[in-house]
């Protein structure tokens, strides 16, 4: 597997983790853009913007897509894959404790 796939499913479980921790699940793409170099993840908006429409596609999160921003919530089983409790061969499982 490539640094870049690596890095991908990285982003992704960074992304949910930021959404469960958000009042009320809820961020837009800007913000968690901004996040994700907190977690050595200097993603593009434009690629921050392609992942949480792929976790969208997966059924982790839901968009509202207004003029110049993403708002994006966390599903149900958008938080279990941030808690660890299910999985998807695609994001980064999160360590135990983390």
């Amino acid at each position: 597997m490539s640094y870049a796939d690596e890095l991908r499913k990285h982003a992704r479980i960074a992304v949910l983790r930021f959404l469960k921790d958000a009042p009320k699940y809820t961020s837009n793409a800007s913000m968690l853009s901004t996040q994700l170099p907190l977690v050595g993840i200097n993603y593009t908006r434009d690629q921050v913007s392609t992942e949480v429409h792929w976790l969208r596609d997966q059924g982790f999160v839901t968009l509202e897509i207004h003029a110049d921003f993403i708002v994006v919530e966390a599903t149900q089983r958008g938080v279990e894959i941030a808690d660890g409790i299910a999985v998807h061969p695609e994001i980064q499982r999160p360590r135990p404790g983390a």
